[in-house]
């Protein structure tokens, strides 16, 4: 493995070049080979990464991660059908699950944003409302120096998502959505990684 240069990037054993963050760690370099930055187009796969994205505040990214297969199992794999009908007995579970992350505020967040999830159902659904915020152009980082951690669309999505009535939305959090669900491709110009989500070509 060649380390990283100021840019960030570092070339693989496999010779292909990924951030430094992705490196490394075999679970986050298989999330952001596979699946960070791929187009989210479901409902149960947006409410998930919103949900997880809410949880990841304040935490790592790969303590998320690892945490994922525990935080299906407990949330009933993300589905808003259910989760919408949790009772206080379900959050009193949720505190005493050690597999996810037993924050009060972001569990009773999740049921919230179950709630809201269905509501816009009849306005065309949670993913076409967060795609629909999809800017004209995308970054173009060189250096980790130029990504961006908010955007005037995600501001305006953050700002949407609460009257809509969601939570634990803020600017910060779906910026980091609007990233990993391919609304904006943060990849770094020189990864092997940059333009694969099809949302936007791989200008350089």
């Amino acid at each position: 493995m060649i380390p990283a240069p100021a840019s960030g990037i570092v070339v693989g054993d496999d010779g292909l070049a990924r951030p430094s963050w992705a490196a490394t760690d075999p679970l986050m370099r298989e999330y952001y080979d596979t699946e960070w930055g791929m187009p989210v187009r479901d409902e149960h796969g947006m409410f998930e990464r919103i949900s997880l994205e809410a949880f990841q505040s304040g935490l790592s990214w790969a303590t998320i991660l690892r945490k994922r297969p525990a935080f299906r199992e407990a949330f009933h794999g993300f589905d808003p059908d259910v989760i919408a009908e949790y009772t206080d007995a379900d959050v009193e579970r949720l505190l005493a699950d050690a597999g996810i992350v037993r924050n009060r505020l972001k569990i009773l967040a999740t049921i919230t944003n179950a709630k809201a999830t269905i509501a816009l159902r009849d306005e065309g659904g949670l993913v076409d409302f967060v795609w629909s915020f999809r800017p004209s152009s995308t970054p173009e980082p060189r250096t980790y120096a130029d990504i961006p951690t908010t955007s005037a669309e995600s501001i305006a999505l953050s700002k949407a998502l609460r009257k809509k009535g969601f939570a634990f939305v803020g600017p910060t959090t779906m910026f980091a959505l609007m990233e990993a669900v391919g609304i904006v491709d943060t990849h770094l110009v020189d990864s092997h990684r940059r333009g694969t989500s099809d949302v936007w070509s791989a200008a350089r």
